[in-house]
């Protein structure tokens, strides 16, 4: 396991399935070519691009790259880099029928391939171990404790965060969690608590 600094653009679910795999980093779908339309999507790449830098590390087909020439022109060029996998013919395990090309995704690529794509991108890749184990991360117990899940409003307390950071309304809780911690430190993120609470 590698810890990225960067954030990772990819498409889709099964992308980010098997990159949580791999590396230890934020990572976001897209959606496909749902974010030609999701504006707020986009503004909260571009605000994660500026803190930390992001790749963009989507499937080597045509689809693939319109979504990341799409991105290009969105975010400042010195907050992007362009991993590229292989085109490497084939069908991914979960389907029965090859993609329009042909060709095998993020997602279809054996581990060291993608690794080498982000190490030719220029990531910054460290081992897990080397972290700072003194940066206090935000956690799922953090959310719970702060109302933000498994509480009668917590969907509530979560959309007014949202909002607050002006991120898109759809992001999973377990996205939330990965975007606070790529661009808030702890206790930045408390005071943000206590700004939407009213405290």
């Amino acid at each position: 396991m590698f810890n990225i600094k960067e954030a990772i653009i990819v498409e889709g679910t099964y992308d980010k399935i098997k990159l949580d795999q791999i590396v230890d980093a934020t990572i976001i779908i897209t959606g496909g070519f749902t974010i030609f339309k999701d504006k707020k999507k986009i503004e909260m790449i571009k605000m994660i691009a500026k803190k930390t830098g992001i790749v963009v590390l989507t499937d080597s087909d045509r689809a693939g790259f319109l979504i990341r020439n799409y991105i290009k022109q969105c975010v400042p060029a010195e907050h992007v880099k362009h991993a590229y996998i292989p085109e490497i013919e084939g069908v991914e395990k979960r389907k029965k029928v090859p993609g329009k090309e042909g060709l095998l995704g993020v997602e279809g690529v054996i581990n060291s391939y993608i690794i080498e794509a982000l190490r030719r991108a220029g990531c910054i890749i460290e081992d897990i171990e080397k972290t700072k184990a003194d940066d206090k991360k935000i956690t799922k117990t953090d959310l719970y404790e702060d109302g933000l899940s498994g509480h009668t409003n917590s969907q509530e307390l979560r959309k007014k965060l949202k909002t607050e950071l002006n991120l898109p309304n759809r992001i999973s809780t377990n996205a939330l969690l990965d975007v606070l911690n790529t661009l808030y430190s702890f206790e930045e993120y408390k005071v943000m608590i206590n700004k939407i609470k009213g405290n």
